[in-house]
C-alpha cells in the first residue's frame, strides 16, 4: 500500500479539522503544510526514539517486534502462519502451560522477564517454531484463544477478502462502474444514523461539457476542443 501517500494524508486530515477549531474559535485561518516525509518520520517515531536514545538500532526481523518476544508469526504444521504475541507474564505463563505444554519454562531465568525473553529471542523462538510444527494451523489458534493469548492467522488477499468482519459487518458495498458493479468497501469510519455516499464512478470524460461549461467556457469553444481532439 502507499504508506507515504497514507501517512500524509492523515496528518492534512487532522491539521485540516484542527486548522477548522482554530477558525471558529480565534476566527484566524491558518494554512495547513504537510510533507510526505515528515509523516513518514512522525511514523518511525518508536524505532527512531529507540535508536537515538538506547544506542543500537532495532533489528530487521520481518513480522516478530524489536523489543518483545515471542511476537511474530510462525508456521503450523499445515503452512498456515498464525501471528501471536506475548506482552506480560501472565500471557507468559499461559503460553507455557497450556500452549507450549512446559510449565517449567515459566520460571527458566533464560526466559523470566520480558528483557530475558528478548536477549534469549533465539532459543525461544526454536521452543515455539517446533510446538507450532506439531499442529495445524486450526488448532493453534483454537489453543490461543483458550490460552487468553492475542492472535491471529496470516491471511492471503483472497482470505482477506472473505473475512466474515467485513461480511458481517456489512462493510462491502455495490457502487456502479461504466458497464458493470462492482463490490467496494465502505469507508471505515462510520457517523451514526449517516450512510456514507458511493456513488456510480462516471466514465471518462462524462462531466467534461458540465465542468467546462461551469468554468465559462461557451458551447462553441467545447465543441472547438472536440474537434481539436483536446477533449
Amino acid at each position: 500500500m502507499s504508506v507515504a501517500d497514507i501517512a500524509a494524508g492523515m496528518c492534512a486530515y487532522s491539521g485540516i479539522l484542527t486548522a477548522l477549531y482554530v477558525r471558529a474559535t480565534t476566527g484566524v485561518a491558518r494554512a495547513v503544510e504537510v510533507s510526505l516525509f515528515e509523516a513518514l518520520a512522525e511514523w518511525m517515531g518508536q524505532p527512531a526514539y529507540y535508536t537515538r536514545y538506547g544506542g543500537t538500532q532495532p533489528p530487521r526481523i520481518g513480522t516478530h517486534h524489536a523489543t518483545i518476544a515471542p511476537y511474530g508469526a510462525y508456521t503450523a504444521a499445515d503452512s498456515k502462519q498464525v501471528l501471536f504475541s506475548i506482552q506480560n507474564e501472565r500471557e507468559w505463563a499461559a503460553l507455557c502451560e497450556r500452549f507450549l505444554q512446559r510449565p517449567e519454562l515459566v520460571d527458566d531465568p533464560r526466559f523470566a522477564t520480558g528483557s530475558d525473553r528478548v536477549v534469549h529471542r533465539d532459543e525461544l523462538n526454536v521452543i515455539v517454531a517446533e510446538r507450532f510444527w506439531r499442529s495445524d494451523g486450526a488448532e493453534v489458534l483454537k489453543l490461543l484463544n483458550d490460552a487468553g493469548i492475542a492472535n491471529a492467522g496470516v491471511n492471503d488477499v483472497r482470505e482477506f477478502l472473505d473475512h466474515p468482519v467485513l461480511a458481517e459487518r456489512g462493510r462491502w458495498h455495490e457502487v456502479g462502474i461504466p458497464g458493470a458493479v462492482v463490490q467496494a468497501l465502505r469507508p471505515p469510519v462510520d457517523l451514526a444514523g449517516i450512510d456514507p455516499r458511493m456513488d456510480r464512478v462516471p466514465a471518462v470524460g462524462e462531466h467534461t461539457e458540465r465542468i467546462l461549461t461551469e468554468l465559462g467556457q461557451t458551447a462553441a469553444e467545447i465543441e472547438a476542443l472536440r474537434a481539436d481532439g483536446v477533449i
